[in-house]
């Protein structure tokens, strides 16, 4: 099977190589507990423990890692983006449209805050320019927005 100091780093190597391949993979767990096997087999190969053994521990750690870890991945999956994070932080806000947003000519443009943004309508009705919108939900570059009841759209302001 190899000699037993070439299992040492292999072993670590592939340790290495699980970890960072499961930070590249956003929120799944599934190299992790490969990772934790692989490195509980590191750790029984520097012991000098034979290499049948640390191949039974990778396999029964991975096992078990995978068993505990797979529930996490599947409420994390469930609960979705976290709102407040990257793009995400739109929903919620209060825009202004300043392109009439009409979904026969796909779609038209809201100011949120200082920058414009595409926006797309939920209910296929064509949105004024002036309304005051919600954001419901964020697709790739353009808002998905409502009709905003609540907020009165500001009037534009006049030069003095």
């Amino acid at each position: 099977m190899g000699a037993p100091e070439f299992w040492r780093w292999v072993w670590l190597v592939t340790a290495a190589c699980f970890a960072v391949g499961e930070m590249g993979v956003a929120g799944s767990f599934f190299l992790a507990p490969f990772a934790i096997g692989a490195t509980v087999a590191a750790v029984l190969a520097f012991s000098g423990v034979p290499v049948a053994i640390e191949w039974v521990a990778f396999l029964g750690v991975s096992a078990a890692a995978l068993a505990a870890l797979r529930p996490l991945a599947h409420r994390l999956d469930r609960e979705g983006p976290v709102l407040g994070i990257g793009s995400h932080r739109q929903v919620g806000q209060v825009a202004r449209v300043v392109v009439p947003i009409d979904p026969s000519t796909d779609g038209g443009t809201v100011m949120l805050g200082a920058e414009r943004w595409r926006a797309e309508s939920t209910d296929g009705r064509v949105i004024p320019v002036g309304s005051a919108v919600s954001v419901v939900d964020v697709r790739g570059t353009r808002l998905l927005v409502r009709n905003d009841p609540t907020t009165a759209a500001s009037p534009e302001p006049t030069a003095p």
